[in-house]
Parts: structure tokens; C-alpha cells; sequence
């Protein structure tokens, strides 16, 4: 299966956004719509459910002619307490934790939130779910820059302390090659 990955584009609000169902900004609407102008063709649209990504897969979906099927487990990492807040807050009041984040996700769960693996296990379990739908398709899903870090990381093959170091800007278009066995490879 060939997935091609859409993060959202801006939001109207900054900060970690999580769980938090914020809507796009024109930009961000922009950025998604410049993102996906040469790309495609694609036979699958999924996006997550949150009105940042859903939103744009229907419009896209409406002229692409392609329904949009929701998947709730590719929703971003719940930050718990963090949501809503930018990097430099938590700084201000949490910045140990926030470093001990940053240096180890897997290792560290901010205050009420998802740890890591749990995540990571939702999304990849998600990913099979949709290679068993739409193995050999072209595959457009939208969802978040945590999902597609996860799945980059993993492709990639870095170490779980480097999750966070990998780059996904808003309205980023990225194409992974999904294998039968769950394998991950990144382009083509």
C-alpha cells in the first residue's frame, strides 16, 4: 500500500494541541491545498476525525469524488495537562518534565496524558487496519504531525529517544510504502 501522509495546516491556535479540536486558519487551509495540488492520484482518502484534518479530506474528498473514512485512532497524542499550552509555558512552570519529554517520549507521559507507546500502539495497529482494507491502493490519510513523526521515526528506523527530532511542518505531504508484514519504508 502506498500511504501518503498530509499533516494539517495551521491552526487558530498555537501550542500543543492534542485532543483539542481547533479549527484551521486560512493559511493552514492554504498550506493543505498547496500540499496536495500535484499529488495523487489516490484510490483511499482517511482522516482523522478532528475538524483540522477532517474538514479539508471532505473538501477534498467532495472533488475528488472519494468518500473519507474516519479513523479515530489516528487522532494525535493526548498531552494531557500540556494541551493548549505553547513550549515556552510549560517552561515556565513544568520545565523539567518538559525536558525529561523531550529527551525520552517514551519514557516520560506528561501530567494526564497518553504515554507514548500507548500511542504508538493505537496508531500502528490503525495502520494495519487500513493496509488489510486497502493493500495495494494509493492511500491519502490526514491527520497529525504526532502520527506522522511515529510512522517516520519507525521508517526511518531511529532510536524511540529521537521521535521528536523528526521535522513535519504543517501542511508537510510525505508517501511511505506500507508491507504486508507491517514494514514501513519511506518514499517511492
Amino acid at each position: 500500500m502506498r500511504l501518503d501522509l498530509l499533516r494539517h495546516g495551521e491552526t487558530e491556535q498555537g501550542g500543543l494541541r492534542g485532543s483539542l479540536d481547533d479549527a484551521l486558519t486560512e493559511k493552514g487551509w492554504a498550506q493543505m491545498r498547496a500540499a496536495v495540488a500535484d499529488a495523487g492520484p489516490w484510490q483511499a482518502l482517511v482522516s482523522s476525525p478532528l475538524q483540522r484534518c477532517g474538514r479539508f479530506a471532505d473538501e477534498l474528498g467532495a472533488r475528488l469524488g472519494l468518500p473519507v473514512q474516519r479513523e479515530p485512532a489516528l487522532q494525535e497524542l493526548h498531552f494531557g495537562d500540556w494541551e493548549g499550552r505553547t513550549a515556552l509555558q510549560i517552561m515556565e512552570h513544568d520545565a523539567q518534565a518538559l525536558g525529561q519529554f523531550w529527551a525520552d517520549p517514551y519514557g516520560y507521559t506528561p501530567p494526564n496524558g497518553e504515554p507514548v507507546q500507548a500511542f504508538a500502539q493505537r496508531v500502528l495497529t490503525a495502520i494495519e487496519g487500513l493496509y488489510r482494507q486497502h493493500a495495494g491502493k494509493r492511500v491519502l490519510l490526514v491527520t497529525h504531525g504526532g502520527v506522522m513523526r511515529l510512522l517516520l521515526a519507525r521508517a526511518r528506523g531511529l532510536p524511540r529517544a529521537q521521535l521528536l527530532q523528526v521535522e513535519v511542518g504543517h501542511g508537510a505531504l510525505v508517501r511511505l510504502q506500507v508491507g504486508e508484514d507491517g514494514q514501513l519504508v519511506e518514499g517511492g
